[in-house]
């Protein structure tokens, strides 16, 4: 079960909202097997203020979910700052840094995606797509944000739909969480 493939994770910005949003399936990448279509990957942290989605193993994503919740909570909700002090002990532990995840966290002044070789990125253009299907579906979000007047959710929906006909890592059982952008 090493080689599971799960995930494409989808964040946009657009006019005061951000959106995250994950498809449900999870594969069994070497013999090709889906072995679950509707995985829950976005899940909103602190208290609701954040949302978060998690590309990778499942049981490593659920203990970085618990830890950067932990330094969300020591940073008074400064998502920067926690993102930050997070992905350096990601990075340094050597019980975490064998964890195999990346993570796509947003709150209403931040998006970021985290990694753990101690990376943390804002990106410019308010779309960011991670995991398998994550390439196509910021392809389609970048299209969808430049050359239509969709919403943030509205966009997600529609990218990882498009991501969904190309990548068969990628189903159509979406989670998608929104909150109002600062």
């Amino acid at each position: 079960m090493n080689n599971i493939r799960a995930t494409t994770i989808l964040g946009v910005k657009r006019e005061g909202m951000v959106a995250i949003g994950g498809d449900g399936q999870v594969t069994l990448a070497d013999q090709a097997v889906v072995l679950k279509h509707t995985a829950r990957k976005v899940r909103r942290l602190a208290g609701g203020s954040v949302i978060a989605g998690f590309a990778g193993a499942v049981a490593d994503a659920q203990a970085l979910a618990d830890k950067i919740e932990g330094k969300i909570e020591a940073s008074r909700g400064n998502l920067r700052r926690a993102a930050v002090e997070f992905a350096k002990e990601w990075r340094t532990d050597k019980i975490l840094r064998q964890l195999n995840a990346i993570l796509v966290v947003a709150d209403k002044d931040a998006m970021l995606v985290v990694t753990g070789d101690g990376n943390v990125l804002e990106p410019d253009s308010g779309v960011v797509g991670v995991g398998s299907g994550g390439p196509y579906a910021q392809a389609a979000a970048t299209a969808l944000l430049a050359h239509t007047s969709l919403s943030a959710e509205q966009i997600v929906s529609e990218a990882l739909s498009i991501a969904a006909d190309i990548c068969v890592y990628t189903n159509r059982n979406l989670t998608i969480e929104t909150i109002p952008a600062g």
